[in-house]
C-alpha cells in the first residue's frame, strides 16, 4: 500500500529478483502525484518479463489507455522490418514510391529525412477534423499537394498529428497494405501483445478513458505567463491554432480514433504491450525469435541529425522513426531507440543491456510527452540491471 496523502493506493503486479527498487519508485512517484495517481510499469530484461505494476482506480495490468505518440514507434517498426525486408530503402525518395508527394518543392525529400521530420508537413492549411485526424489516407492524401512550413530536408520539427500518416502512404505505396494491417499481422497477433493500431470493439471494455492533466499551482502561473503563441510552428503542429483549437484528451477518447489507429497518435496498449513490443523487436519473445536483425535493431536508433527542433525549440533527435532514448535518459546505452506519448506514456528498447521499457498513465501528464516520473523509473531499472 503505498500512501499518497489524500487516499492510499494499492500497487499491484510482481517484480523478479534484483528489481525490488523499481517497485519501491512505481509507489514512490504514486505516492508524489498530486493528481488522482494510476498507471502501468512492464519490463523485459532479456526477453523475460522482469517488472509487472499497475496501480490506479480503474486501472488493471491489462486496461488499454491511449498511448498518443508511443504509437509512432509501432509505426516505424514496421518500416524497419520493410527497410530489413529490403521493400523500402530510406534514402530514396518519397515521391519515388509516392509520386504526388513531389508537389509544391517536395520532390528530392528522401524517406529517411521523411522519418526524421525533416519535410515541414506538421499539418495543412485549412485545418483537420477529428474525423479526418483518425484517416491516415485522408491525411496523405491533404498533405502531398500541401506547401511544406520550412524547405524541406533544411530544419527538423516534431510532426505530431502526421508523421505516421506521411511514413504509412510510403509503406502502402511500396507494398499496397496499411502500416496498421502489417502491425498486425507481423508484430501484433504473433507475438501476442496488447499494443492496438485500430482497438477492436470487442476489446472497448478494456480502455481506460485518458483523464485531463490537472496544473500544479506553479505550472498553472507558468502556464498563465507564458501561453503557446497562436502564430508558432508548436501551435500549428499540435492543432491547438485551430478553430476551435484541438483538444488532444478529447481525440484519443474518440471511439473512430481508437477504431482506425492512425499511426501517429491513435494506439491503444497496456505497458506490457508497450514493453512486449521492443522485447519483440530487439530480442525475441516468448520462444519467438526477435522481429529484428542486429544490423537493423543498430540502424533504428542511429542519429543522422541533430540540433534544435523548431517546432518544440527543444534539442531533440530522431532515428529511424525514433526517439534517441538516451539523450532523454542518459544511463540507458548508446542506440537505444522508442518513443513517448503525450499523456505521459513511455517505450524503448535499450539493446546494450537487453532491456525492453513500457509506462503508461491515465492522467494527461503536463506540459506533455513524456511523463518526467519515467526519468526515476527508467534510472531505477537500469540501477537494478546494472547489479544483476
Amino acid at each position: 500500500m503505498t500512501d499518497t496523502g489524500d487516499s492510499t493506493i494499492t500497487v499491484h503486479g510482481t517484480v523478479a529478483a534484483g528489481f525490488e527498487g523499481v517497485r519501491e519508485e512505481f509507489a514512490a512517484v504514486l505516492a508524489a502525484d498530486h493528481t488522482e495517481p494510476g498507471g502501468q510499469l512492464a519490463v523485459h530484461h532479456h526477453g523475460r518479463l522482469v517488472v509487472d505494476l499497475w496501480a490506479g482506480e480503474g486501472i488493471a495490468g491489462d486496461s488499454l489507455p491511449a498511448v498518443y505518440s508511443s504509437t509512432k514507434g509501432a509505426a516505424h517498426l514496421v518500416v524497419a522490418l520493410l527497410v530489413q525486408d529490403g521493400v523500402i530503402d530510406p534514402d530514396r525518395t518519397v515521391a519515388s514510391y509516392w509520386p504526388e508527394f513531389a508537389a509544391e518543392g517536395k520532390g528530392g525529400l528522401t524517406v529517411r529525412e521523411l522519418m526524421s521530420h525533416r519535410s515541414g508537413l506538421i499539418w495543412a492549411d485549412g485545418g483537420f477534423t477529428v474525423e479526418e485526424l483518425a484517416d491516415d489516407r485522408i491525411l496523405a492524401a491533404r498533405l502531398a499537394g500541401q506547401r511544406p512550413y520550412w524547405t524541406p530536408g533544411t530544419e527538423y520539427g516534431y510532426h505530431a498529428l502526421t508523421i505516421g500518416a506521411l511514413t504509412g502512404e510510403v509503406v502502402r505505396r511500396a507494398t499496397g497494405r496499411s502500416i496498421q494491417e502489417i502491425f498486425e499481422e507481423r508484430v501484433r497477433a504473433p507475438y501476442g501483445l496488447d499494443f492496438h493500431l485500430g482497438l477492436p470493439e470487442a476489446l472497448e471494455p478494456r480502455y481506460v478513458s485518458i483523464r485531463p492533466g490537472v496544473p500544479t499551482p506553479e505550472q498553472a502561473a507558468e502556464f498563465a505567463a507564458n501561453p503557446v503563441d497562436p502564430d508558432s510552428l508548436m501551435a500549428v503542429a499540435f492543432g491547438f491554432a485551430a478553430d476551435p483549437p484541438l483538444d488532444l484528451v478529447a481525440l484519443a477518447n474518440t471511439r473512430a480514433v481508437r477504431a482506425l489507429g492512425p499511426a501517429s497518435v491513435g494506439g491503444v496498449a497496456s505497458a506490457r504491450g508497450l514493453a512486449g513490443m521492443y522485447a519483440a523487436a530487439m530480442s525475441g519473445l516468448d520462444g519467438r525469435a526477435p522481429l529484428l536483425e542486429p544490423e537493423t535493431v543498430a540502424e533504428a536508433g542511429r542519429v543522422r541529425w541533430t540540433g534544435t527542433d523548431v517546432v518544440t525549440a527543444e534539442a531533440d533527435a530522431f532515428a529511424l522513426g525514433f526517439e534517441a532514448s538516451g539523450n532523454h535518459y542518459p544511463a540507458l546505452g548508446e542506440g537505444s531507440f522508442g518513443h513517448s506519448g503525450a499523456a505521459g506514456s513511455q517505450a524503448y528498447a535499450d539493446p546494450a543491456n537487453g532491456v525492453a521499457y513500457g509506462y503508461t498513465r491515465r492522467r494527461f501528464a503536463l506540459p506533455g510527452g513524456a511523463a518526467p516520473e519515467n526519468e526515476r523509473l527508467s534510472a531505477a531499472v537500469s540501477e537494478a540491471v546494472a547489479k544483476l
